[in-house]
C-alpha cells in the first residue's frame, strides 16, 4: 500500500511538473509573436500576431474586418454600428452581420474614440484599427492612453488609391492571421476588374453614349449636381463622362459638384441616380430635383426616361460591393450585347456572398422602393 502511495505520488508531482512546462512554453510563445508593423502614418507598431480581439475605428474599417472574415474577433463597435434610427441602412456587412450590433460601444463615429471605454472593455483588445485617422482621437494619444497597440490604415479605393486598400488588407490580414483570406479579396476585386475590361474592351468610342452620374453622396446627402469625376462603374466599363474630361486636376477627383449650366450643355444619353438623397433626404434628392427643376426638363435622358437607379455607395465610407455591383449595372445598361448573361441583381448577391457572407440586395432594393438598377423616370408623352 505504501509503495502504492509513493508511486501515485510521484506520479502526481511528475504531471505537475510537466504542467508548469507548457505554460513556460506558451509565455515564450507568446514573446516570439509579437511583430513589429509599420502602419499608413509611419509609425512602427509591435503587435502580437495573430491578435485575437481587435476593435475597428473610424470609418469602414469594420467593413474591412467582416470582408476578412473576421468578426469572431471584434469585441466592440462604435456608435455608428448601433445606431438603428434610420430608416434606411444600405451597408451590406452590417446588414450580414446584425450580431455586431449587440457588441459594447468603445466610442462615437468617425473616429471619436473614448479610451476610457476602452479601457473598461472585459476582456481587453489586444490590437486598435483606425482609418481616417486624422478624424476623432488621434492615433499616438489613443494608444498611450489605452496601452493598446494603434494601427493606422488608409482605407483606400478601387481606382487611383487602390494600391492603399491592397496595403490595407495585407496588413490586417497578416496581424489578424488571415492572410489567405487578404490575398484571396484582392485577388477578387483584380478578377472583377478585369471581366469588366474584358467585355468593354473592343466598344469603339462611337459606340459609347455619353453619360453622368448624379445625387452621389459625400458625408451626407447631395442633389443632381453632385458626382463623381473618377466613378469606378465608369472608368471599369470604359465608359464616356463629361465630368471626367472636365477633372480641375489630372489627379484622382472623388467628388465635385457641376454646375447646373454645365450639366446642361453637355446633355448625356443616359443619366444614373445614387439613390441615397431618395430616403436621407426626401423631397430635395436628385431624383426629386430632375422631376421638378425647370431647367433639367431641357435634358434628352429626362424627356426620353433614361434615367437609372444605382445602389449607395457611399455610407459610412465606400461599400466596395455596391461599387462593384454598380459597375455590372452599368454595363449592362451602356453595352446590352455584351452582358447578356448578367442579372445585375443575382451578380449582386454573388459580390455580396463573396464579400459580406450573405447576399443583400433584396433588402437594400426595398430600402430605396426597388429602384435600385431601374428606371426611375419614364419616357414623357409627345
Amino acid at each position: 500500500m505504501t509503495s502504492r502511495l509513493a508511486v501515485f505520488f510521484l506520479t502526481l508531482t511528475a504531471a505537475a511538473a510537466m504542467a508548469l512546462i507548457p505554460a513556460a512554453g506558451n509565455q515564450a510563445a507568446c514573446a516570439q509573436n509579437m511583430e513589429t508593423v509599420t502602419d499608413a502614418a509611419g509609425r512602427t507598431v509591435a503587435v502580437p500576431v495573430p491578435a485575437g480581439r481587435m476593435i475597428c475605428s473610424g470609418p469602414g474599417c469594420l467593413r474591412l474586418a467582416v470582408y476578412l472574415q473576421a468578426t469572431e474577433q471584434v469585441i466592440a463597435v462604435d456608435s455608428m454600428e448601433k445606431d438603428v434610427s434610420s430608416g434606411a441602412d444600405p451597408r451590406p456587412y452590417a446588414l450580414a452581420h446584425p450580431e455586431l450590433r449587440d457588441l459594447p460601444m468603445f466610442g462615437e463615429f468617425r473616429g471619436m474614440d473614448n479610451p476610457e471605454l476602452i479601457a473598461a472593455l472585459d476582456p481587453q483588445p489586444e490590437v486598435i484599427f483606425k482609418t481616417f485617422a486624422s478624424m476623432g482621437h488621434d492615433p499616438g494619444e489613443l494608444q498611450k492612453k489605452t496601452g493598446i497597440p494603434v494601427i493606422v490604415l488608409q482605407y483606400g479605393n478601387l481606382t487611383g488609391y487602390r494600391h492603399q486598400l491592397d496595403q490595407t488588407l495585407k496588413i490586417m490580414g497578416r496581424v489578424l492571421g488571415k492572410t489567405k483570406r487578404a490575398e484571396e479579396i484582392i485577388q477578387f476585386f483584380d478578377n472583377q476588374v478585369a471581366d469588366l475590361a474584358r467585355r468593354t474592351a473592343d466598344v469603339p468610342q462611337s459606340a459609347k453614349p455619353d453619360c453622368y452620374v448624379g445625387g452621389i453622396s459625400y458625408k451626407g446627402p447631395h442633389g443632381f449636381r453632385s458626382t463623381e469625376p473618377d466613378f469606378p462603374p465608369f472608368e471599369f466599363t470604359r465608359a464616356r463622362h463629361p465630368a471626367n474630361s472636365a477633372r480641375p486636376t489630372s489627379g484622382p477627383v472623388s467628388h465635385a459638384q457641376v454646375a447646373r449650366e454645365q450639366i446642361l450643355v453637355w446633355n448625356p444619353e443616359i443619366l444614373f441616380l445614387d439613390l441615397a438623397g431618395t430616403v436621407s433626404n426626401p423631397g430635395a434628392s436628385a431624383l426629386d430635383e430632375l422631376h421638378t427643376d425647370p431647367a433639367y426638363q431641357h435634358l434628352d435622358a429626362v424627356d426620353q426616361g433614361r434615367v437609372f437607379g444605382l445602389m449607395p455607395y457611399n455610407w459610412y465610407a465606400r461599400n466596395f460591393g455596391a461599387v462593384f455591383a454598380n459597375a455590372w449595372y452599368v454595363g449592362k445598361k451602356l453595352y446590352p450585347e455584351k452582358f447578356s448573361d448578367i442579372d445585375p441583381a443575382k451578380k449582386a448577391d454573388q459580390i455580396f456572398s463573396f464579400l459580406v457572407g450573405r447576399p443583400v440586395f433584396d433588402r437594400i432594393n426595398a430600402m430605396f422602393g426597388n429602384r435600385v438598377f431601374e428606371q426611375v423616370m419614364e419616357q414623357k408623352g409627345d
